[in-house]
């Protein structure tokens, strides 16, 4: 299985405290937080995976090469490949550029500085069992404010992105995705998002989009507070290795 890993950004919120490095690239234990990722990929057998770089993106190459170094639990080697960006090309613009090395039918797509314990597994079942263009998964939070409210009926898509200034409880988008390759020739060229544009366009279109709800283990590293707290529970053995 393929997953595109998007560490493309320029992560200026934690720029006081891992400066050096892309943010995907800060160290946790003497490891990337994207070793990390591609470990608990590699635990559900995505052994294929494409790194959309740009900022510092040779950095990201010399550490982790063509992945033959690292191998998933069962001992299968990882295939790592790279798709560079000359400007910043947004979410769904990265995806598009990493497009070109996608070799399959359906992929992953999801953020290299967020940890998100999923079945994977599960994500291509239901796009397979609903003929989805498009499967993701969405998270419960306490305030959607912060966010942007994402819905569901009946494992569809009905409601994306939608902002709202009420502080209640509901779901938002976990950033995890699983799109049929087709899907690719639709993105325009240049620097597109795929949650502000393309998901609000496909759902404008009646596209076949869906999910489900996860509460498992996340956390985005975007701020040192978050930075620190995985940190912590790595430590801790909240995270294994």
């Amino acid at each position: 299985m393929q997953a595109i890993l998007l560490a493309g950004g320029l992560g200026t919120r934690l720029r006081s405290v891992v400066s050096d490095r892309p943010k995907p690239m800060a160290l946790i234990q003497d490891k990337p937080f994207m070793e990390y990722v591609v470990h608990e990929l590699a635990k559900h057998g995505i052994t294929d995976i494409i790194f959309a770089v740009g900022y510092k993106g040779s950095m990201v190459e010399e550490y982790f090469g063509d992945g033959s170094r690292f191998t998933a639990p069962d001992q299968t080697p990882i295939k790592i490949q790279y798709a560079y960006e000359k400007e910043l090309l947004g979410t769904a613009g990265a995806i598009k550029n990493a497009g070109k090395l996608v070799t399959e039918d359906a992929f992953y797509v999801l953020n290299a500085d967020t940890f998100y314990q999923i079945d994977y597994s599960r994500l291509a079942q239901m796009q397979a069992q609903k003929d989805l263009d498009l499967a993701l998964v969405l998270r419960e939070v306490p305030d959607i404010s912060r966010y942007g409210e994402a819905t569901l009926d009946q494992g569809m898509l009905t409601g994306f992105n939608e902002k709202t200034s009420e502080a209640r409880p509901g779901t938002i988008n976990g950033g995890i995705y699983y799109m049929k390759r087709e899907l690719l020739d639709e993105i325009p060229e240049g620097k597109v998002s795929l949650e502000n544009e393309m998901i609000p366009k496909w759902l404008g279109e009646k596209r076949r989009l869906g999910g489900f709800v996860h509460d498992g283990y996340f956390i985005d590293i975007g701020i040192p507070e978050a930075y620190y707290q995985f940190m912590d529970d790595v430590k801790k053995g909240v995270i294994r290795w």
